[in-house]
């Protein structure tokens, strides 16, 4: 249920995720309710969910955030994409929950949803996806709330609400602060390095058979947990759109000495295994690229997990980012 970020779809809909109507993560409570509720005010509305949720459906983004808080799942949607950037406790989790639904939010197996006998179902799909899910259907089965992404750093708070709303912030804030504890430590490690660098960013979403590249801004995907060990990227999206085209554009591959050639220092997306993607690869076999001051001066680094979208994974990031930050310490 969740959405794919492949090339294709990233032009179409998962770069122009916008989220309306989002509400206040604020819940208040409702005694008239049997066994407790609260109103929750999610994308879909003010809904009167269960204040302690004892069976939870999760899908799309939503699944590895209550996967991470420890929530009392019953089924949840396919979410392959997260599985490299999982511990194994929370991989073992994931693959023993029961799968209600696909990768895509058309996949969805209502059947399946109402057997496992959810008190409440939590969607984390972009607004413009929840159109493929017969919402109406499913609240016939429990209370839904729908928190969906909206630009990428944004998961921090959105990843709260999708807690909340399962009643397992406990678990949630202590992974919370780990994450906080080692991008503080990293960007203490960096602070005499780092903030003196005007950095940029090549994503793994350019178009190659369209001659572009993605140029990822701050609080994008490949830049917004480097900027919490202290990484500064400059320039902003020259014209912005919704979700994350408010953070990266598309310039074509001969723009790239405009759009990068002022970086003292470049980033860029890789796989997990640290593969190159084919976009970036495309980008730095180009002679453009290795004209680049950056690129001249040996100031380029690879950067893993960069879908991280929640605390647990992001710890892998920020070891990711240690890890290739590294050699700027004995410069």
């Amino acid at each position: 249920m969740s959405l794919r970020r492949s090339s294709g779809l990233v032009g179409a809909v998962a770069l122009a995720l916008a989220l309306t109507g989002c509400g206040s993560s604020d819940s208040k409570s409702d005694s008239s309710g049997k066994g407790g509720t609260r109103v929750f005010a999610a994308d879909n509305g003010k809904i009167k969910i269960p204040a302690d949720p004892k069976r939870v459906v999760a899908t799309g983004y939503a699944v590895p955030v209550m996967i991470e808080a420890h929530a009392p799942l019953v089924g949840i949607s396919s979410w392959k994409r997260g599985e490299p950037m999982m511990s194994k406790k929370d991989l073992a989790t994931y693959k023993k929950v029961p799968k209600v639904a696909g990768e895509l939010a058309t996949e969805t197996n209502y059947e399946a949803v109402a057997e496992a006998e959810p008190d409440l179902i939590v969607i984390g799909v972009p607004a413009p996806v929840l159109g493929d899910i017969d919402v109406k259907r499913l609240e016939s089965i429990a209370p839904v709330v729908a928190i969906g992404p909206t630009v990428p750093s944004a998961w921090r708070e959105l990843s709260h609400k999708q807690a909340d709303a399962a009643g397992s912030l406990k678990q949630f804030d202590a992974v919370k602060a780990k994450y906080e504890a080692k991008a503080a430590k990293l960007a203490e490690k960096y602070k005499d390095v780092l903030p003196r660098l005007k950095m940029g960013h090549v994503g793994a979403y350019g178009e190659t058979a369209k001659g572009t590249f993605q140029r990822e801004f701050g609080s994008s995907w490949g830049t917004n947990i480097a900027e919490d060990a202290g990484a500064k990227y400059y320039g902003k999206v020259k014209k912005k759109g919704p979700g994350s085209r408010a953070v990266s554009e598309y310039p074509s591959l001969e723009e790239l000495p405009e759009s990068l050639g002022k970086a003292d220092a470049i980033t860029y997306s890789v796989n997990p295994d640290g593969s190159v993607p084919e976009p970036v690869k495309y980008v730095m076999d180009s002679k453009l690229w290795k004209n680049l001051p950056a690129v001249k001066a040996k100031k380029t680094f690879p950067i893993r997990y960069t879908e991280a979208a929640t605390y647990g994974s992001g710890m892998q990031t920020l070891d990711a980012i240690d890890k290739s930050f590294a050699p700027l310490l004995n410069r």
